[in-house]
Order: C-alpha cells, then sequence, then structure tokens
C-alpha cells in the first residue's frame, strides 16, 4: 500500500504491507488524511516516533477481526488512542490515559498517512451521510478543541484569550465561541484570523495585542515552546491557562509568575468525537476554509512543504 514513513526522514513508499486488524479491530481504507502540526513535530524528533504517521483520517471500513460487525462498509473517523481498557485509568473513565495506550501515527502504532490504517472498533465512531470527507477529516482537532469545555468550567460572563491562528487555534476559538463566553482569538495572519471573524469571533493581530494581565481564560495554540510563557502575559491573577501545544523544541522559562498570581495551568489534549461530530453535521462550526489544500498521494512531498509554510492551514492528502 501507499504510506508516508517517517524514519529519520519523511519516505513516501508505494509497497508497504498492509496492516491486519488484531483482535477487535476494524481495517480502515483511508480516504483523506489530514497533516497535522504534530506530523511537522515528529519530524523534528518529538516522541522519537518511527513509523507511518498521521492521526486524522475519514475513511470505510473492510474489514473487521471479530464479532462487532455494524461498523462493516461504514465510513469513519476514529479516536487516535488505542489502551488496554483493564487498568485503573481506563475503568475510571479516564482511558485516554492509559498507561500502556498506543496511539497512532504518533506512539506505538502505524498511523493512518496511508492507504490502510487498523483501528480498535470501539474507537470508531460512523460519519454522518451529509458531512463530507473533507469536513469529517477535522473531527479529530475539532474533539481536540471540545476537550477544553470538558476540563473547565467556561462561564458566559467570562473573557478568554485563544494565542494562535493556525489550525487548531482557529477551531479552539470558535468552539469556545459557542460557550458564550467572549472569545478572542490573536494572531499574526489576517487571512488566517478572517475565517474566525467570518464566524462571529472577535479577532486581533499579536501586534495588537497589549500585554496586560486582561483574560481570565488564556489558550496556548501558538505551536511555540515560548506560548506559555506569552500567555503569562495576558492571563488575570488566578486565571486559567490551557496549554495545546505539543513542540519539540525545549522551552525554559520562569515559573515564578505562576506561584505569584496563583495561575492555575492546565494540559489539553485528545477530546470527544460526540460534539465534534454534531458540531460539524449541524454546520455550528464550518471548516471549508480551513483547507490550504487537498493533494494526490504522489504530490505527497509537495503537500508537506505546503503544510510547512507560514500561511497554510489544512493540508491533506487524498488516499482514494
Amino acid at each position: 500500500m501507499k504510506a508516508i514513513i517517517f524514519n529519520d526522514e519523511l519516505k513516501f513508499v508505494n509497497d508497504h504491507p498492509i496492516p491486519e486488524p488484531g483482535p477487535g479491530e476494524a481495517l480502515i481504507k483511508v480516504r483523506l488524511a489530514g497533516i497535522c502540526n504534530t506530523d511537522l513535530e515528529i519530524t523534528k524528533g518529538y516522541k522519537e516516533y518511527r513509523g507511518i504517521i498521521g492521526h486524522e483520517f475519514v475513511g470505510v471500513v473492510e474489514k473487521i477481526h471479530g464479532d462487532n460487525r455494524k461498523f462493516l462498509k461504514k465510513r469513519v473517523v476514529g479516536e487516535i488512542n488505542c489502551v488496554c481498557g483493564e487498568c485503573q485509568y481506563c475503568k475510571a473513565g479516564l482511558k485516554r490515559h492509559c498507561p500502556s495506550r498506543t496511539t497512532i501515527g504518533i506512539a506505538g502504532k502505524d498511523g493512518a498517512l496511508a492507504e490502510y490504517v487498523a483501528l480498535p472498533v470501539e474507537n470508531l465512531y460512523v460519519v454522518p451521510e451529509h458531512v463530507k470527507d473533507e469536513e469529517a477529516v477535522f473531527a479529530e482537532p475539532l474533539a481536540a478543541a471540545y476537550e477544553i469545555l470538558e476540563q473547565v468550567h467556561v462561564k458566559p460572563t467570562e473573557t478568554i484569550l485563544v494565542l494562535g491562528d493556525g489550525k487548531l487555534g482557529i477551531l479552539v476559538a470558535l468552539v469556545l465561541h459557542l460557550s458564550l463566553a467572549r472569545t478572542v482569538l490573536a494572531g499574526k495572519h489576517e487571512e488566517k484570523l478572517a475565517i474566525a471573524r467570518d464566524q462571529g469571533v472577535p479577532i486581533t493581530t499579536l501586534e495588537d495585542l497589549v500585554a496586560k494581565k486582561a483574560f481570565d481564560v488564556v489558550v496556548d495554540a501558538t505551536g511555540s515552546p515560548d506560548g506559555l510563557e506569552q500567555s503569562l502575559h495576558h492571563v488575570k491573577p488566578r486565571g486559567t491557562i490551557i496549554l495545546k501545544t505539543t513542540a519539540a523544541e525545549k522551552a525554559r522559562i520562569d515559573l515564578a509568575p505562576v506561584v505569584v498570581d496563583e495561575i492555575q495551568i492546565i494540559g489539553s489534549r485528545c477530546g470527544p468525537f460526540e460534539p465534534a461530530m454534531r458540531a460539524l453535521s449541524e454546520k455550528r462550526v464550518r471548516v471549508g476554509r480551513l483547507i490550504s489544500g487537498i493533494y494526490s498521494f504522489s504530490r505527497a512531498a509537495e503537500a508537506f512543504a505546503k503544510a510547512q509554510e507560514k500561511d497554510s492551514l489544512k493540508v491533506i492528502i487524498d488516499f482514494a
């Protein structure tokens, strides 16, 4: 099968073996797969991962190893963490923190930037008929945006600042805007900020953002190791910082302001697919303008180059 592999360098191969689904797993023929910032960070050394990269996809189930047949021939997206189901974390409803988990395209399990991917059936979600493939491929990052609302009780009276006008930053701003709290998206690129603005989100450039402690919640979606330090300039005393950035480069930071201002810092990772799929289905979050290009596998190297450009948002590989 065609696959995109990272092994000290990116490789685009046509003869990788098709995965064989294990017990309880489904074999999914990938239609579209997105290039995520995490994928780009992996190519810089993040997680020291080696294998097929990618974790954002939509595809059709072709085979199931087991008795659960309800997803066979269905168009699906999937939760990326593969867990044991038996440990204290899994039993406590914290499956995404299972100590023995693997994560497709990130840790211990081949990913979705390939013609086929294998995932546990319990990870799958059927895509509603009227949701297009190019919308469904956003399900995983949109779920990550909704995770913030699982972790923090956002009050309508609060003010929220989202730092970073990349793919995830825009999705986070759109989701938090739906909470009715006053949400502002700050970034460097007028054309990216306009995507959120046109869905009702107030915007500002980083240049115009005065560094004062004015926000109850600050979300770091900068993709930069300096994002936490930037966030500390803007969060109120006893406010909350949500960290969404994962970067290969390490950061050095003075944490004294965290103590002095009694700041709460919350890491935020993967999230719930149900509200993400509802938002896509009901068009509450419109993702079409976040697509910077859809490339065939034969142009995959060009797609990765495009994904690394400063003005790019979501770049998608078409395996269909």
